[in-house]
């Protein structure tokens, strides 16, 4: 039978691939298939951190003579790209499979990267970060989709965490790199170019490593490809028990019954969300909502407001930002163990918790100029420690608790709803605050983001979903299943 005439709607298929994916045990191939799609998050923590570090260059002449709200603003139309791109790339990835999609969109964002270099004015350059914002937006929903479904159940939190925490190895290595391009090595009009030239060539760099990553088998299963799937998974055990899978655990459960469809229609997904589902959607909204204000919020406006209110130099900018970067990656790779280990909603809700109230801490200190630039960066770079956690939690709830047919959409939803209500508007709004040249008008919007923090904090309190330990399938049940 030809593979395209294997999609036979109402036809009942019986296999056991989620158990045979879940009982393999952590290998090189997991940490090879890791580095080709963990890229994602990198990639995105080096373009917030450019954009960051270079704001300061890019309203100068030797940049491209923006005005700090043309500058937030930017930002905002990069991450209004990102909402589009996930809401296409997601209903994409679910319908045409998780492969395919990774691929369209990291070369979407490679392009458009390399574009951004060779912007000549505002409307240029908020194009180009239009579309980078698309690729980096459909990244998220292929990426987090096909990295649950490859990742053992038992150890999936701690490698989700470690995962989404890479978004900030990638704002260390452009701390890194704006710090070398703008210490005079190379002429400031054109060092700021080359910083997003960095991003589009490492993008295309991950693009030929991920060629060698599979699809998705949970994903070939739902289609009715079930000898792909199965051929794949053989494939992986071969690689993961290298060439002896007779040795592997034996799969615990009984074999799972689906009924094959080409795709879920939409009004059953939003059905879904909206009935069976209603209060994980709320979970999930409330904490994309609040981690996407608090960093957005924070990151893309840190470097005018110590500029402003600190006068911190361009050059100096970038070393204000790395402290940030490597506490917020120590964060996850420090704390993410404790996900599976003590549950989910524990520790999600201490990590939204504590985030919010060492915001609350630094207000008054800010305002009455109690702290100084280092000050400030060491007290913000404790709570990213905390915050970057719980930033990453929330994409892995929304990965976890949805049926494995919508999970890629379903994750674009809550990323585009996040994104759009508490990131878009976040470095505008901040812009503006920095703008009136007063602490307390900033400090309110950052009383705000605190307060956002807590309400994840009570919301996942109340109504959290405890995933640790438990396969896809088990903490939400697919739409297929007979």
């Amino acid at each position: 039978m030809a593979r395209g005439a294997e999609v036979e709607p109402g036809r009942e298929v019986e296999t056991d691939v989620p158990e045979r994916m879940d009982r393999l045990p952590w290998s090189s191939w997991h940490v090879r298939i890791l580095v080709a799609l963990g890229t994602s998050w990198l990639l995105d923590g080096l373009e917030v951190t450019l954009v960051g570090s270079l704001s300061g260059i890019l309203e100068s002449r030797a940049g491209l003579h923006l005005t700090a709200p043309e500058v937030t603003g930017a930002a905002s139309t990069y991450l209004a790209g990102a909402v589009l791109g996930a809401l296409l790339f997601g209903y994409l990835t679910d319908r045409l499979g998780r492969r395919k999609l990774f691929l369209v969109t990291l070369a979407t964002y490679s392009l458009a990267t390399i574009a951004s270099a060779f912007s000549w004015n505002l409307v240029s350059f908020s194009v180009f970060r239009f579309f980078t914002g698309v690729g980096i937006g459909g990244e998220y929903a292929a990426i987090n989709s096909a990295v649950d479904e490859l990742i053992p159940g038992k150890i999936r939190g701690t490698v989700d965490l470690i995962v989404n925490g890479t978004f900030w190895l990638g704002a260390t290595v452009g701390s890194l790199a704006t710090m070398f391009l703008l210490a005079g090595y190379v002429p400031r009009d054109i060092g700021w170019r080359y910083a997003f030239g960095i991003g589009g060539t490492l993008g295309i760099g991950v693009l030929v490593l991920r060629l060698s990553v599979p699809e998705s088998p949970r994903w070939l299963m739902l289609r009715g490809r079930e000898k792909d799937a199965d051929r794949t998974v053989a494939e992986i055990e071969g690689k993961v028990s290298k060439g002896h899978p007779e040795t592997l655990p034996k799969p615990e459960a009984g074999k799972l019954k689906i009924a094959v469809r080409d795709h879920t229609p939409l009004r059953e997904i939003f059905s879904n969300m909206v009935g069976e589902n209603r209060q994980r959607s709320i979970l999930g909204l409330v904490l994309m909502v609040s981690q996407a204000f608090f960093f957005n919020a924070v990151f893309f406006s840190y470097g005018l407001m110590v500029k402003k209110f600190f006068h911190v130099s361009d050059g100096a900018m970038p070393m204000h930002l790395l402290p940030f970067a490597i506490a917020s990656f120590l964060g996850p790779l420090t704390l993410g163990r404790l996900f599976d280990n003590i549950g989910r909603k524990p520790m999600i809700t201490a990590c939204y918790g504590v985030a919010g109230l060492l915001l609350v801490g630094v207000l008054f200190p800010f305002v009455h100029g109690m702290l100084g630039a280092r000050g400030l960066a060491i007290w913000f770079s404790v709570i990213f420690f905390v915050a970057s956690s719980a930033a990453s939690a929330a994409y892995l709830t929304v990965s976890e608790i949805f049926p494995l047919e919508m999970r890629a959409f379903a994750i674009a939803i809550f990323y585009a709803l996040g994104t759009l209500l508490g990131g878009v508007g976040a470095p505008v709004l901040f812009g503006v605050l920095i703008a009136t040249n007063s602490k307390m008008n900033v400090a309110m919007g950052y009383a705000l983001g605190a307060a956002l923090m807590l309400g994840g904090a009570a919301c996942e309190y109340f109504i959290g979903v405890e995933a640790a330990g438990k396969s896809l399938e088990s903490i939400s049940k697919p739409l297929q299943s007979r």
